[in-house]
């Protein structure tokens, strides 16, 4: 009684949450809570402090990223990018699965020094030593499997590079939400490239991120229509059938 009761107050909070959200557009994340806001308004500890040159900022032929032929490609904390996103997969498997088995047996003892019709005279009617025993059996077994998989997906998102490794690896994260009427598009990426791979047109392609975590959904009243209710999901849970 004491557990049904604390089911049903934790489902009245989530209810009551949940009205409060009813006729308002799903709000937008705050860009201050992420690790992009924080890596790019915090510039970290440098393992050593470059020797700046009094004529640096007055040539146009440094190495800087400031001058003329300077790389702007993104390599340093808090720098951004350009993710592009291009997944266009497909796969089909199908497996087929066979076997089958037969066997016999049978044994007799016909004649033997006259003892089987001995035996036989004083067995009940129809038995005979002739046929001792008989045996078959068979089995025949067949499975077939097939998955297709096709996925399609083409996006580009803006990501942050948020730290940078020992060994030189960039870790990036981006985000992206848009809103449209009542329904918010998240799309959220993240993982380990290397600078090599950054192209000079400052963008990176999916397939060259090392750990890479890519999320496309969303939130609102489309994706909630989707998805069963809370009690629903609980019954599957715990129903055993």
């Amino acid at each position: 009684m004491r557990y049904g009761l604390v089911l049903a107050l934790a489902a009245l909070l989530c209810a009551c949450q949940r009205l409060e959200d009813v006729g308002k557009a799903p709000a937008f994340t705050p860009v201050e809570t992420g690790g992009e806001f924080y890596a790019m308004t915090t510039p970290g500890l440098p393992d050593m402090q470059p020797q700046a040159y009094a004529g640096d900022e007055a040539s146009l032929w440094t190495g800087g990223r400031g001058s003329l032929l300077g790389d702007r490609r993104a390599g340093r904390r808090g720098d951004i990018l350009t993710v592009v996103i291009e997944i266009d997969d497909k796969a089909e498997i199908s497996n087929t699965t066979g076997r089958s088995r037969s066997g016999s047996d049978s044994m007799g003892i016909p004649n033997l020094l006259g003892i089987p019709q001995r035996i036989d005279r004083n067995m009940p009617a129809g038995a005979s030593l002739a046929d001792a025993y008989g045996t078959s059996s068979s089995s025949d077994y067949k499975g077939n499997g097939s998955v297709a998989r096709k996925e399609k997906l083409t996006l580009r998102v803006a990501a942050t590079v948020v730290e940078t490794l020992p060994n030189g690896v960039l870790r990036i994260q981006g985000s992206q939400e848009v809103r449209v009427n009542f329904e918010v598009r998240e799309l959220i990426v993240q993982g380990f490239v290397r600078p090599a791979d950054i192209s000079r047109q400052n963008e990176i392609t999916y397939d060259k991120i090392a750990g890479a975590r890519i999320s496309y959904g969303g939130r609102g009243q489309i994706t909630d229509v989707q998805q069963p209710r809370y009690g629903q999901q609980v019954a599957d849970v715990l129903l055993p059938f």
